[in-house]
């Protein structure tokens, strides 16, 4: 029996001070160690979090996404962690969701856990189309890159076991960062499932969210780093 303390919330935020109270605390009040990982943000973060009993680790400057998600990877392997969860700042992801993302890793059918808004039992609600569009494309252009088709692969609610820890070494600080997730899953052989998750839209996360030509930027990250 896995104690909730043993199991790591990741959440890399970024000027998220209007939101990451609400975020966190319902994942606190499960009993999970929460690790905030603020990526130098400039709206005062840190004080609407202080009194809370959390890890929070910040960034002397602004990195990107890829960059906080592996400082977690890296925080959370190195405290002893059993398990790590990546979780959203901006309150897209359930957290009582976070028991079915953990259960494949946690009984040992796999070493990591995706979730996935559009395989069966998994929501999409309030989706913008054009941003269906784009996360579909993506799902093709990362199964091309990497060889694992995915049904979701842009999808930041993901679980892994303390091997996968060890093992996934993002380098990617940006939003390609996502992409080398999956070859590194390839590359070191570990065993993948995908999760059903719902995942709410609201005007705030679509605002603070990717624009969707960041698609493109995404791609050409991808071949001038040479990932692959």
């Amino acid at each position: 029996m896995t104690e909730p303390k043993n199991i790591f919330i990741l959440i890399p935020a970024f000027n998220e001070s209007k939101v990451i109270r609400k975020t966190i605390t319902p994942v606190i009040e499960k009993g999970y160690t929460v690790v905030l990982i603020d990526d130098c943000s400039s709206d005062n973060m840190f004080e609407a979090v202080k009194d809370l009993p959390i890890r929070y680790v910040r960034h002397s400057i602004n990195l990107g996404q890829g960059a906080a998600i592996q400082t977690g990877i890296q925080y959370a392997y190195q405290q002893g962690a059993e398990y790590a969860v990546t979780f959203d700042a901006d309150g897209q992801h359930n957290y009582e969701e976070i028991p079915k993302i953990l259960e494949p890793v946690i009984s040992g059918r796999a070493d990591i856990t995706m979730g996935s808004r559009f395989t069966k039992g998994g929501i999409a609600e309030s989706i913008p189309g054009i941003r269906k569009l784009v996360i579909k494309i993506a799902v093709v252009v990362n199964g091309i890159l990497t060889g694992l088709w995915l049904t979701d692969a842009h999808n930041g609610f993901r679980a892994m076991n303390r091997m996968a820890l060890s093992k996934i070494k993002i380098t990617q600080n940006r939003m390609a960062h996502a992409t080398e997730f999956l070859s590194l899953i390839k590359k070191n052989k570990l065993r993948c499932e995908e999760v059903p998750v719902h995942i709410v839209y609201t005007e705030y996360s679509l605002n603070k969210g990717q624009a969707n030509l960041n698609a493109i930027n995404i791609i050409i990250d991808i071949i001038l780093n040479k990932i692959f």
